[in-house]
């Protein structure tokens, strides 16, 4: 099969050494990594003491743990900012104050990869649309990588993936405001709505941090955009790419289109809804996207159909877990903002037993009232945020809906288990971040499912 859209012939070039790379999670370590293994003279810092750094010095990095940085930058040409470290950080402040380059872990990965890029972003989504690419491509029999937050940091790919491998990569608006030159070959935009707000000043600058993805986009390259999200209808998305709308209802600038239950690509039947491996209205979404992008960039339209009806979902994302005694535990730990919790909630018809809370995000928990009140029959609040939520959401109580103030997450668990009747679902879908008891929200995830597994013995 002859692919439309072929790979940029050319990348910017790396930029020059020696480098500091700042913040050591995950994408910094890839980062260094992948700097060391070129011959690169490489330092690289963490305010905290994360454990796995260590391991980097055996590959030729330099490791300084419990700093700010600051003073590192004597001789530094270039920093590479790992995304969660903010742009006001002392030592990315005092870098670009003296002049010094800040490139971000996912500008410069792409720079070091010559392959095609397909890039995912949105406030949700974008993990299941990610891992839903790269089963159409595998369906295909089309070699694929999938990277970014989905679990492997794009700089990991650097020296393992075949040239002819695309790769799809989940882009979050940490790594799209650090990009400089970065552009992907298709890039998706799935929705926007209110998130990262204590990082992000206003929602106008989230906003523009995701609309990065297409801001260097060419002619030749695709930007496939959700025509229903008002963010992405009524904004100048940037760039020079070709348009590929998706949306629901008939509206003719739409490719992919999904009315009377029936998915349109183009004008003729592609699938009924009903047919997805997924359930979920927001899934219904999620697999329009996916198939724009995948349509758009040369995949076989039967092998579009048959992975749509074959992927099954992502873990921590509406993961069934269990059931026990007709009730269903269902772990939604990646939903981590309200938007993401909303969808959750309404996944289910009624009878759902809510755990919500985590670390604070600075982001109002009112939105949650109406699906609340429409498919809960009571919510269990834990972590940093249970008082700030059980004072938003009280208009609940008024509709009957309990609201139960738990110390963890095992006590919510313990309650919401007891409580629930056959036909009702345990959801997991907390709406907030996980940092005040949990490394990330797989962790929070896994730790659920550890849970629902004690309660089956």
């Amino acid at each position: 099969m002859s692919l439309r859209v072929q790979p940029k012939e050319v990348r910017p070039p790396l930029p020059r050494g020696p480098f500091l790379v700042v913040g050591l999670a995950r994408s910094g370590q890839a980062a260094a990594r992948m700097l060391a293994a070129r011959g690169e003279a490489v330092r690289a810092v963490d305010s905290g003491h994360p454990e796995e750094a260590a391991g980097l010095e055996g590959v030729g990095v330099e490791v300084l743990l419990d700093t700010d940085g600051v003073a590192q930058l004597e001789g530094t040409r270039t920093v590479v900012k790992s995304p969660g470290v903010p742009r006001e950080a002392p030592v990315i402040a005092a870098a670009l104050e003296r002049g010094v380059e800040v490139v971000g872990e996912l500008e410069l990965a792409w720079r070091a990869l010559p392959n095609r890029f397909v890039a995912v972003t949105g406030t949700n989504g974008k993990t299941t649309t990610v891992e839903l690419l790269g089963h159409l491509h595998r369906t295909a029999g089309e070699p694929v990588a999938v990277a970014g937050n989905v679990g492997t940091a794009l700089s990991e790919l650097v020296g393992e993936v075949a040239g002819d491998e695309t790769i799809v990569c989940e882009c979050s608006s940490f790594q799209l405001e650090d990009t400089v030159a970065f552009a992907p070959e298709c890039a998706v935009f799935l929705n926007l709505a209110p998130d990262h707000l204590d990082r992000h000043r206003d929602l106008e600058s989230y906003l523009a941090a995701k609309l990065r993805i297409f801001a260097n986009q060419g002619n030749e390259d695709v930007a496939v955009y959700n025509a229903d999200d008002p963010f992405a209808a009524n904004t100048d998305l940037g760039g020079c790419a070709r348009r590929v709308a998706f949306c629901h209802g008939a509206a003719p600038d739409c490719e992919v289109a999904v009315a009377e239950g029936t998915i349109f690509y183009d004008g003729e039947p592609l699938l009924a809804a009903s047919e997805l491996g997924l359930f979920g209205e927001h899934n219904v979404a999620n697999a329009m996207a996916a198939a724009a992008a995948a349509l758009a960039m040369g995949i076989d339209r039967e092998a579009v159909r048959e992975g749509l009806r074959s992927f099954a979902g992502v873990q921590h994302r509406l993961e069934p877990v269990a059931e026990i005694r007709g009730v269903r535990f269902v772990n939604d730990s990646k939903a981590t903002n309200v938007a993401s919790a909303t969808v959750g909630i309404r996944a289910f018809e009624a009878g759902v037993h809510a755990i919500l809370g985590g670390s604070e995000k600075e982001e109002p928990f009112t939105p949650l009232i109406d699906p609340i009140r429409e498919r809960a029959r009571a919510c269990y609040l834990i972590g940093a945020t249970s008082e700030r939520m059980a004072r938003e959401l009280a208009p609940v109580l008024e509709a009957g809906v309990d609201l139960h103030r738990c110390v963890d997450l095992e006590e919510a668990l313990r309650r919401a288990s007891a409580a629930a009747r056959a036909g009702e679902v345990v959801l997991l879908s907390p709406a907030c971040a996980s940092f005040d008891a949990f490394e990330d929200f797989e962790q929070r995830g896994e730790r659920f499912r550890e849970i629902v597994a004690g309660l089956q013995r």
